[in-house]
């Protein structure tokens, strides 16, 4: 059933990018009166799911989803149609239209894409307001479990201060994200702010190591779940453990630290039952283990225990506007900042670029509308800046001889365009391969 969500949530979600792309450069088309031949979600290799002629168009559905396509007369495109450009150029095709029109043609799938996600974060600002628990609030640090970030200097317990000059105000989900892409951070330790730098490959050895996040809040020790076979059957799910040994346990990884020192021995423990202060013994295992299985805990029940204060922001249609603009644009800058360490050899970063198993597997395993338009407005981004790249074969290959043209007022020649093309094929193939090689590697060899 889980995988069943996802698959469903990344079908639906991959369809809506893939049509709306595909009508950035259909609309256009149409207006400036070129004929277009086919519309197709997915590609129809050898046979199509369903199809339908309307019109000069042809509208239809493939059975291989892995992406979809316009195919627009008189334009060398995917289809390699070399017989159609060999005759007189007709007023109905693209290769007859002024270059400025052609250009607006090929722009118009990446424009879509980057409008419809500003629209999604305009939308999910509206309807799902700000949920985020501000800096100052988190006093006593985060937590860091992480290996490589304490082998670059972070410990649990920094309060992070500002990364990259930018002070910090919030403390949110997007925290790892910020310092994946940090190349120095300030935390306050202990009273004294003091700098930590990033190395160069640290997303090279972030790949090469556990797969946990970099920062997280510091969380109470709240029990899931105990198994038939727990040596302390006396606690229970939802017990929140809050002294070990007469010590106070606070967070978890202060439980954590008492058990490791007290391993095989029978400790004195007090728990949060029902709101109640529960006094019991436990016996913590050869390992530091209680045998018990962790649990998660809501923000509001943090907040009602005296955690962290949760702030919620809601806005107004006209105030969702600036706000939703802004969260595109910082979703935007940051993913051409992944991007181009993804281009630089000496980050590593290449190392953990996925095909379509990384972009299904960021998918919940739960049905969640605000989970699913937050990740479609992302995977539009990342088409579209992905579609810029100046690639024969890719818009932005097109937009780039189109731009050529338009500079020097010469056409590159029909056969110039079929090998370009070529090439631009060649080297997304190669791409396609080694992003979903990257996959099939991690999931034998990094479990």
């Amino acid at each position: 059933m889980e995988i069943a969500i996802k698959l469903s949530q990344f079908l639906l979600s991959l369809s809506i990018l893939i049509i709306l792309h595909e009508l950035g450069h259909f609309i256009p088309a149409k207006l400036f009166k070129t004929r277009v031949e086919k519309f197709y979600l997915f590609f129809d290799i050898n046979y199509s799911l369903f199809k339908k002629k309307i019109g000069d168009t042809e509208y239809g559905i493939g059975w291989l989803p892995l992406g979809g396509y316009v195919k627009i007369s008189g334009m060398i495109d995917e289809s390699m149609d070399k017989e159609q450009m060999q005759g007189e150029p007709q007023e109905w095709e693209f290769r007859s239209k002024p270059t400025w029109q052609r250009l607006i043609i090929m722009l118009g799938g990446v424009m879509v894409n980057f409008i419809l996600a500003f629209i999604i974060y305009i939308g999910m600002t509206f309807f799902y307001g700000e949920q985020y628990i501000a800096n100052s609030e988190v006093k006593d640090g985060v937590s860091i479990e992480n290996p490589i970030m304490k082998e670059i200097g972070f410990k649990t317990g920094d309060k992070i201060v500002s990364i990259d000059g930018k002070p910090l105000e919030r403390l949110d989900p997007g925290i790892s994200e910020k310092l994946l892409m940090a190349k120095s951070v300030v935390v306050n330790r202990a009273g004294a702010d003091q700098e930590i730098k990033i190395p160069v490959n640290f997303i090279d050895k972030l790949l090469s190591g556990p797969k946990m996040p970099l920062a997280e809040l510091r969380m109470p020790f709240a029990i899931g779940a105990v198994p038939s076979d727990s040596q302390n059957q006396n606690l229970k799910a939802k017990d929140i453990l809050i002294s070990l040994n007469g010590q106070k346990t606070k967070y978890l990884d202060e439980a954590k630290g008492i058990l490791d020192a007290n391993k095989g021995k029978t400790l004195s423990a007090v728990v949060l039952r029902d709101e109640k202060e529960v006094s019991l013994p436990v016996v913590v295992s050869k390992d530091g283990k209680l045998g018990v299985q962790l649990g998660g805990i809501n923000m509001s029940s943090l907040e009602k225990l005296g955690y962290y204060k949760v702030s919620k922001q809601t806005f107004g249609v006209f105030e969702s506007i600036p706000v939703g603009l802004e969260r595109g644009w910082t979703q935007l800058s940051n993913y051409v900042k992944q991007l181009k360490a993804i281009f630089n050899p000496s980050t590593g970063a290449y190392k953990g670029v996925g095909g379509f198993k990384a972009i299904f597997d960021i998918f919940p395993k739960t049905w969640s509308w605000e989970a699913f338009w937050g990740i479609t407005a992302l995977l539009s981004i990342m088409l579209g800046v992905m579609n810029l790249l100046p690639i024969p074969a890719l818009d932005g290959g097109h937009v780039m001889f189109l731009l050529y043209e338009m500079i020097s007022g010469k056409k590159p020649s029909d056969k110039f365009m079929e090998r370009a093309q070529l090439v631009g094929f060649v080297l997304l193939i190669t791409l396609l391969l080694f992003a979903n090689g990257n996959d099939i590697y991690k999931a034998i060899f990094r479990k």
